[in-house]
């Protein structure tokens, strides 16, 4: 069971993390019975929490189901995860707790889900591989908790991880992987700002190579915590996020928790 007061003590990251913040308390968000599971990180709730059912838990993204969308292909794995989340949670009751934003675009509650014995459910489901941290500037609270647990379920090889789909990528083979999700590790062979914008860039050729991108308002949230991208030069680092093409494939970090330095 992971209950976050054993939970306090972990770095932000990991060993040799890129940033430890200081996390504000989660606010307290109601209680309410689960009726339905839509997959492994959406639920149901059996009555209106400020002014949704409907649950999104923040800071994990399990497997996707096609709920609906039109050819979209179902992910690896997501039959299980939505089913461990079901036999975890369905017919219980489930504190909400916030550390962010509350409401996404879609009028979904962003929360921590806790049972009331304590258990932590995003905590549970990262450490049994049903899902991987996916994480927001606007909603950073208890990442180095669960980056934590999802290294050491990647590291397991358990759940997810033991498939090839959700593999921790090279940032030097990223062919057909635009707009997906990922994980990507690489050693960052230039930074350097440009105008209102910072690259980190993971060859000699910025323009066909894995670049990260960081705004002016974005490196407020590292300087916060000071921190210095450009620092990061010949450092390995691990970073997630949405792959986009722009020269080549590019990730924009938005929060310094989105990027782990991985070597010694």
């Amino acid at each position: 069971m992971i209950r976050i007061a054993a939970l306090a003590i972990v770095l932000l990251v990991t060993a040799g993390a890129l940033a430890q913040s200081v996390q504000p308390p989660l606010q307290p968000g109601g209680s309410a019975r689960v009726v339905t599971v839509v997959d492994g990180d959406t639920v149901l709730l059996d009555r209106q929490l400020q002014g949704s059912a409907q649950v999104r838990l923040v800071g994990i993204q399990a497997p996707k189901l096609p709920l609906g969308r039109k050819n979209f292909s179902k992910w690896p794995l997501a039959d299980r995860s939505r089913l461990a989340l079901e036999k975890r949670l369905l017919g219980q009751t489930v504190n909400l707790k916030f550390g962010g934003r509350r409401i996404d675009r879609h009028g979904r509650l962003l929360a921590h889900l806790y049972l009331d014995n304590g258990d932590w459910v995003q905590g549970e489901m990262l450490r049994d591989g049903m899902a991987r941290v996916y994480s927001f500037a606007d909603n950073r609270a208890l990442i180095g908790q669960m980056l934590a647990l999802e290294g050491a379920a990647r590291q397991a090889r358990r759940g997810i991880w033991a498939e090839p789909f959700y593999r921790v990528r090279n940032a030097d083979s990223l062919e057909g992987l635009f707009g997906t999700f990922q994980v990507i590790e690489g050693t960052v062979r230039d930074a350097q700002t440009v105008r209102k914008m910072t690259y980190l860039n993971f060859s000699d050729d910025w323009r066909t190579d894995f670049t990260i991108s960081i705004t002016r308002r974005a490196l407020k949230s590292f300087a916060a915590l000071g921190l210095d991208p450009l620092t990061l030069k010949g450092r390995k680092v691990r970073v997630r996020g949405w792959i986009k093409k722009r020269n080549g494939p590019l990730i924009e970090a938005s929060h310094p928790e989105q990027i782990e330095i991985i070597d010694k």
